[in-house]
């Protein structure tokens, strides 16, 4: 009989079973590669490519059919719970370390059903190496991973879809949602930031490197601008933009920046460094070599400087180099790093630092150009009218810029303040509960702490009275915070995005190029001296990053890792204070506070950087503390970090094998073991 001829063999239900399923997930799966690929979401890659191949070890399956439509269902639903999560998320495509490592719980899951799956194929090789107990035991693991799933992702009976007409609905119901979310980012600016967040290369000049921008009210400094731009008619000026906090150091060195004839001159090779969180002359180096687009390294100095001096004129700006210059114990080295950058003959180089002195070793273009003071009457008054509009009585705006001694950022305090309240009620409550400042004609900084002070009892800031709680937490946040922090970090504040708003409504904090909340560098030392954070509104937060922390290294190797290396990143100083703050004797969370050190430090020593401050604290620490599990994990982890010179490593050895015998944990102690033999070997010392 021709083979067109015999008759088809009839399918089983169970076969009928499956082929349903396996239209209705590969429509999931379908629509999970589009969220990777298009937003660029690299953690689910391996939950994607785990579910196309088991899509076409279904259609082989041999035995154990009805065992696998079953897993094969369970799955498509958690599956569609995942998508579901992206969809509803109020943070975007940025998830909660806890959603990710349950995603990440239930990709190991798909794995086993995989090779469960896989053992059920006819002259498998993979049933070879199993029992028939140990296949039974394996399938046990499936099913109890997708029951762990069901309960992670809050999946109830009544969600759960039996027939495969719903679930294919719901499937392509879900590829359109995916579909609108991706069309919703794609036409805002958010998109191309989305795909540099997720590409990971977190310091590649593309993602790093990006201007800020240009100054939109500057008036007062066209004279310093005119004689900065006089120097750039030498090949390679030297500058130092100097004054006191708040004076528009920084926007004069912008306006420099986005000016015609530097835009000219250098054709796009310009690069804006901001220096807050450089506490060293190698961190500092770090930073400008990603904004070069380099790769992390432990010392990147030999680096920059051959990059530089080999690459085509540069305009270099340091901004506010104070933080990294001002420590006695970094300015040598830090000088000496700046001599050897102004020694490339193509580089012109500015800095901005607050004070009235200048780093030495380094010849300075002439004349100096003397630190920036007050703006002149009149163009203090420009400031003030283009933010509160010239509606108001002259005689008025000239009383209230009186308060304000002329100082950039004082003026745009009180003029965001006039705006809403008038400039009657802003004198009037001065003269009420200022006076005393009028009087006696109090310097710069007083003058610049009342106007803060008035901004934090306007009656916006008022009627959101958690606003000012927000905003101490800030003074300790030089990164800031982005929205998605504000919501997963579950603060105790039920209202923390309108006191987002109330800050920015009334200047007292801004939101960078990168859409983070962050306070200027004067409000924050002003919160931090006269209203410090309370563990209240720190505990959240440090929860939030000890949960980063956990994540990030329980996937390190994964490429799922890449999902927190930005989100690291962009909060580095923040973490660094956030744990200073509870590595202190005492404190409550001191023992989680050494454990996410010792986290940081594996964090830092991957992307090339240092924790030497936090180092050093917890070394200090370690004799007083009673939590002997929490000191032998930090020192296992200390003797494996090749970035840091161990103080008398010999009797940390001896000490951290008496808190090991306390504990009686033998993995950690074989930890230990495995980390002296690589120390000894990487430093070529040996043990006897």
């Amino acid at each position: 009989m021709p083979l067109s001829c015999m008759p088809r063999q009839q399918q089983t239900v169970t076969e009928v079973r499956l082929d349903n399923i396996s239209k209705c997930v590969t429509i999931t799966v379908n629509t999970l590669d589009v969220l990777v690929n298009t937003l660029k979401i690299h953690g689910l890659e391996a939950m994607v490519n785990t579910t196309q191949s088991l899509l076409k070890l279904v259609q082989t399956i041999k035995q154990d059919k009805n065992e696998c439509a079953e897993l094969m269902e369970q799955t498509h639903n958690i599956l569609n719970a995942i998508i579901g999560v992206y969809v509803k998320s109020d943070t975007g495509i940025e998830l909660p370390p806890s959603t990710l490592n349950e995603i990440a719980n239930f990709t190991q899951t798909l794995h086993k059903i995989h090779t469960f799956i896989e053992a059920q194929q006819s002259g498998s090789k993979v049933k070879k190496f199993f029992r028939q107990g140990e296949l039974n035991g394996l399938l046990k693991d499936c099913k109890t991973g997708l029951q762990e799933g069901i309960k992670s992702f809050q999946i109830k009976s009544s969600d759960i879809m039996f027939t495969a007409r719903e679930m294919e609905e719901q499937a392509q119901i879900r590829y359109q949602e995916v579909l609108n979310i991706i069309e919703t980012i794609s036409s805002s600016d958010s998109a191309s930031s989305i795909s540099r967040m997720y590409s990971g290369s977190y310091a590649s000049s593309n993602s790093i490197s990006m201007l800020p921008a240009e100054p939109k009210i500057f008036h007062g400094r066209e004279s310093e601008l005119a004689d900065i731009l006089k120097h750039f008619e030498q090949s390679t000026p030297r500058i130092a933009i100097l004054g006191a906090g708040g004076m528009g150091k920084t926007s004069l060195a912008q306006a420099v920046l986005h000016h015609e004839e530097i835009v000219t001159k250098y054709q796009g090779n310009q690069l804006f460094v901001a220096c807050d969180t450089a506490a060293s002359k190698v961190e500092l180096a770090g930073l400008i070599g990603a904004h070069l687009g380099m790769k992390p390294g432990k010392d990147l100095t030999q680096a920059v400087l051959f990059r530089l001096s080999e690459g085509p004129p540069t305009l270099l700006i340091l901004d506010n180099l104070e933080t990294t210059w001002e420590p006695v114990e970094s300015r040598k080295e830090v000088e000496e790093f700046l001599s050897l950058l102004t020694d490339i003959a193509s580089l012109a180089l500015m800095i901005t630092m607050r004070g009235a002195e200048r780093p030495s070793k380094v010849q300075w273009t002439r004349p100096f150009l003397p630190p920036l003071e007050p703006l002149a009457q009149e163009a203090a008054r420009k400031v003030f009218i283009a933010i509160a509009e010239d509606r108001h009585p002259m005689e008025e705006i000239n009383q209230v810029l009186h308060l304000t001694d002329n100082m950039p950022l004082s003026i745009n305090l009180l003029a965001h303040a006039v705006d809403v309240e008038g400039t009657t009620a802003i004198l009037s409550r001065w003269q009420r509960e200022h006076t005393s400042v009028i009087s006696e004609g109090c310097d710069r900084r007083s003058n610049l702490e009342s106007s803060i002070l008035l901004s934090l009892e306007s009656p916006r800031i008022m009627s959101t009275p958690h606003s000012q709680e927000l905003l101490s937490l800030l003074s300790i946040l030089p990164d800031g915070l982005s929205d998605v922090e504000l919501k997963q970090s579950k603060f105790a504040i039920q209202d923390i995005l309108d006191c987002k708003r109330a800050l920015l409504r009334t200047a007292l904090a801004y939101v960078d190029d990168h859409k983070r909340l962050k306070a200027l560098v004067p409000i924050r030392e002003y919160m931090a001296k006269f209203q410090p954070p309370t563990d209240k509104m720190i505990g959240p937060l440090f929860k939030h990053f000890q949960e980063l922390l956990q994540v990030y290294v329980t996937d390190q190797g994964k490429s799922s890792a890449a999902l927190y290396v930005e989100r690291l990143t962009s909060n580095y100083t923040n973490i660094l204070n956030i744990i200073q703050n509870g590595l202190y004797l005492g404190h409550p969370d001191l023992a989680d506070s050494i454990s996410c050190t010792s986290h940081f430090i594996r964090f830092n020593a991957n992307i090339g950087k240092y924790a030497t401050p936090l180092v050093n604290k917890v070394l200090s620490l370690l004799p007083h503390s009673e939590d002997h599990r929490a000191k032998a994990s930090f020192t296992v982890r200390l003797f494996s970090n090749r970035t840091y010179s161990i103080p008398h490593p010999q009797a940390m050895i001896a000490q951290t094998f008496e808190w090991l015998e306390t504990l009686d944990d033998p993995d950690l102690e074989t930890i230990f073991y495995t980390r002296l033999g690589n120390y000894y070997s990487m430093l070529d010392i040996p043990t006897a």
